[in-house]
């Protein structure tokens, strides 16, 4: 290889990028705000595998497989294995097979790196991304769907972000309202709502009656107070479907009462991974339009891992928040850190005699009690100016002198 493909050849891999110090500081603050509301709420941190079985990530077919990046495949045999395209999957996994025995609820968080193969020009062809997210475990009542979505409030405001819209759906009212589509053509109609193709509707198969509820659907969007208005006037509901109603009524109220961002409630709200049984939601920044965060309830996964046939597991909700799209919200604001962390002490030994000084210098430095940037210089030839300069460039602040006969000088850096 020469040199001089060096620069096109040597680049991170379609879909990954290098995160440089600056970017690294930036992602650190984000995420520690949200680790700490994560704590202050209770929730304990959890780290699985970045690498799990096909099986796994699938969910039990609720994930498909064109969405893992799929491991090489070894010998005939071997399971197969994928990098994981999000996280719950692999915390419900955990949660049946290593948390058997610990009480309920389980309040559970991460904060990792997930893989997902893009469609051809999403997002620049990114497959990589990071992630912090919350799962809570064994509780299905409506105290852990409120907690699930306040936390998720909480957690923006933590990192100042307050311009966001909270979209809320409901996956289970969804599904019985697209009951009376044939079985044959309802998973069509389901992804061109969630799509909000209306074109694709209206160019389906559909008696005209159907034809006018997949649009009714497609429209269930809004203000809870219109979108429930609708639903009670012009869909003949039946009890179950009047039971989700009542529920979703009273999530709104106990959100609309603790200052949580506005809520747009939208029954076409259909996420992506197809194992939400219950509350869905999203959150939206309103200056870009950007997709900040989504979760929702999953009653039914823990049992797909369960090995006891007649388990039905436990219930679960939780939500994501996608790092980088935070990332790239907060960056034109004056919140996120404009540079990395200065270095404090910059030790200077005066020639090779002084090195071995110059070192327990160093390290007496970092040893304090408060958190101090130490370097040491490494270049027994530079000037006392080209120090200087390269002190004044890095913004350190103050510079030890170290000779191997007298104390050291300390100059403050003007």
């Amino acid at each position: 290889m020469t040199k001089g493909n060096a620069g096109s050849t040597y680049q991170p891999p379609s879909g990954g990028r290098d995160l440089l110090p600056l970017d690294v500081v930036q992602k650190r603050w984000i995420e520690d705000r949200l680790e700490e509301v994560f704590q202050q709420w209770g929730y304990h941190r959890i780290i699985t595998p970045t690498v799990e079985t096909m099986d796994t990530l699938m969910a039990g077919g609720a994930i498909e497989r064109v969405e893992v990046i799929e491991l090489q495949i070894g010998q005939v045999g071997e399971q197969r294995l994928g990098l994981r395209p999000e996280l719950t999957a692999s915390i419900a996994r955990a949660a049946v097979t290593r948390l058997a025995s610990v009480t309920y609820p389980q309040r559970l968080y991460y904060n990792a790196n997930v893989f997902r193969r893009s469609a051809k020009g999403a997002q620049g062809g990114q497959q990589e991304y990071h992630q912090a997210g919350i799962e809570l475990l064994g509780s299905s009542g409506l105290m852990a769907d409120a907690e699930a979505v306040l936390l998720m409030a909480d957690c923006l405001r933590a990192v100042n972000l307050s311009d966001a819209n909270i979209v809320l759906g409901e996956a289970a009212l969804t599904y019985s309202l697209l009951a009376p589509f044939p079985e044959s053509i309802r998973e069509t109609v389901r992804q061109n709502i969630a799509e909000l193709n209306r074109v694709g509707l209206e160019t389906l198969p559909l008696s005209e009656e159907l034809s006018a509820i997949a649009l009714q659907l497609m429209d269930l969007r809004g203000t809870p107070t219109n979108v429930l208005k609708t639903l009670a006037n012009d869909f003949a509901l039946n009890e179950h479907q009047q039971t989700l109603v009542d529920r979703l009524k009273r999530l709104i109220e106990l959100l609309s009462s603790r200052n949580s961002p506005p809520v747009t409630l939208d029954l076409s709200l259909i996420r992506p991974f197809d194992y939400y049984t219950g509350i869905v939601f999203e959150v939206v920044s309103n200056q870009h339009s950007q997709l900040l965060g989504q979760g929702g309830r999953y009653d039914d996964l823990l049992a797909v891992y369960d090995p006891n046939p007649e388990s039905k597991g436990f219930p679960g909700i939780g939500f994501v928040l996608n790092i980088d799209q935070l990332h790239q919200e907060l960056v034109s604001s004056s919140e996120l850190p404009s540079e990395t962390p200065p270095t404090d002490w910059l030790i200077v030994p005066k020639g090779e005699a002084a090195a071995s000084a110059a070192l327990d210098y160093a390290q007496k430095a970092r040893a304090s009690a408060n958190i101090v940037r130490v370097e040491l210089s490494l270049d027994f030839e530079q000037s006392v100016d080209e120090v200087r300069a390269i002190a004044r460039k890095r913004n350190i602040s103050r510079i030890a002198w170290i000779s191997d006969q007298v104390l050291p000088e300390i100059e403050i850096v003007q």
